[in-house]
């Protein structure tokens, strides 16, 4: 992406979160400035026009606050990149932190209304019905092994043909990035007051197995690019 065009995008994206405070409106701005997956789901198209996206440990609904801020300049005649972002996406988030899905309602309802609803909720228990698309970024490792087979289970039910299924994770087989990545995870865990003692990953291999095995075609593409972790982007169909 075009490094004017991406100012552009994360100034719009972000400044929504300004009325929160400094904390999230620079939460924001560095997970959509840094953060590789963001621009890699507009790049790739991986979401179709009018889909129903819904994102579980969604936090503040950064990705429903970039999609949609990428629409609005496409619309407004801005947009310079070869491909346009995908228009009318729907975002229903889950999020377990109150606080975090109050901030992003507060944030993007007041300008797109209906498009984005943020719960407060335990993905594990959340409605995954009426979804075309659903996201899980950098969260999947936080559940036992058991609870990630019943996820896996439940969002393949969920999707019927050419349903979608995005997800990022670390691999266990990356060496020093992996440990590197898992420190840092803890460590944001801690700084939030989350008390996780440890994390359940699985090499690249054993990701790309489980989602196979439900039914997916997976296509599995690097994800860590300008950061020194481990991360793959997993971006699976149903056949």
């Amino acid at each position: 992406m075009q490094a004017v065009l991406k100012r552009q995008l994360v100034d719009l994206a972000t400044t929504p979160y300004r009325a929160s405070g400094q904390v999230d409106y620079r939460w924001a701005r560095g997970k959509l400035g840094h953060d590789p997956v963001f621009a890699a789901l507009l790049e790739r198209s991986v979401f179709p026009d009018g889909a129903r996206v819904l994102d579980l440990g969604c936090g503040r609904g950064l990705l429903a606050a970039w999609f949609l801020a990428a629409e609005h300049l496409a619309a407004q005649g801005t947009w310079s990149a070869g491909t346009n972002p995908p228009k009318g996406l729907r975002f229903r988030g889950v999020e377990l932190s109150a606080r975090d899905a109050i901030c992003g309602n507060c944030a993007l309802q007041p300008i797109h209304g209906e498009r984005v609803r943020l719960y407060v909720g335990d993905m594990r228990d959340a409605d995954l019905r009426d979804a075309d698309a659903i996201a899980i970024l950098d969260v999947l490792h936080y559940m036992d092994y058991a609870a990630q087979e019943r996820m896996l289970d439940r969002v393949r039910a969920a999707l019927g043909t050419g349903g979608l299924f995005v997800t990022r994770v670390g691999d266990a087989g990356g060496g020093w990035r992996f440990a590197l990545s898992k420190i840092v995870d803890l460590g944001v865990a801690f700084a939030r007051g989350r008390a996780v003692k440890r994390l359940w990953c699985r090499p690249l291999a054993a990701w790309i197995g489980a989602l196979e095995a439900r039914g997916f075609a997976v296509q599995a593409e690097p994800m860590s690019a300008g950061t020194p972790f481990a991360n793959v982007l997993l971006i699976s169909r149903v056949a």
